[in-house]
């Protein structure tokens, strides 16, 4: 995986990189995000690069965005192109629902848990109000945790005015202070 290749290469920066020596880390990212476990995993790796006394600047070609973000933020400092998108720090789930369209041609999905919240939504399961309320719990729980993490990366940044799933080009990222100039 991605996240692998990332792990293996901080691994070797770290064990040859020497701090007093000068060494530094620069890492171009290009990430419109994904999973908050991969990108939690990717940015903590990142963190083992500061970890070990390495300052580490990230340079934003087009995207940070998202899980791209949460990597970015981790950065001593984050150059970004004037064109490039940083920002999306939100959280989104969406699924398809089958459920009306199986009940009209006959088939019955059985869906067998233990535990009141095994399973809230699911494509085969009619919505019930209760399960869209615990994913909305669920994902704001993910949200708090964003926020967090990129306010004590950034704590620069006015993380209840950026931390609202937009994105915004270089300049507005820089006067949001998002990134810290632009290249």
């Amino acid at each position: 995986s991605q996240v692998e290749t990332l792990r293996e290469e901080v691994t070797a920066v770290v064990g040859s990189a020497n701090s007093t020596r000068g060494d530094e880390v620069l890492l171009v990212l290009n990430s419109g995000g994904g999973t908050v476990t991969g990108y939690g995993l990717a940015a903590a790796q990142l963190k083992r690069v500061k970890a070990a006394g390495l300052k580490l600047t990230v340079c934003v070609e087009q995207v940070a965005a998202s899980g791209g973000y949460m990597m970015a933020c981790v950065g001593d400092h984050i150059c970004a192109s004037p064109f490039a998108v940083l920002g999306s720090i939100g959280v989104i789930t969406e699924q398809p629902n089958v459920y009306e369209r199986l009940t009209r041609e006959g088939i019955v999905f059985n869906t067998v848990t233990a535990g009141k919240f095994k399973r809230t939504l699911t494509p085969t399961k009619k919505t019930e109000k209760a399960d869209v309320e615990k994913l909305k719990e669920d994902i704001e729980q993910i949200l708090v945790l964003f926020k967090s993490f990129v306010a004590s990366n950034r704590p620069q940044l006015d993380i209840d005015k950026v931390a609202t799933g937009e994105t915004w080009f270089g300049p507005d990222a820089l006067e949001r202070k998002l990134c810290d100039e632009l290249v």
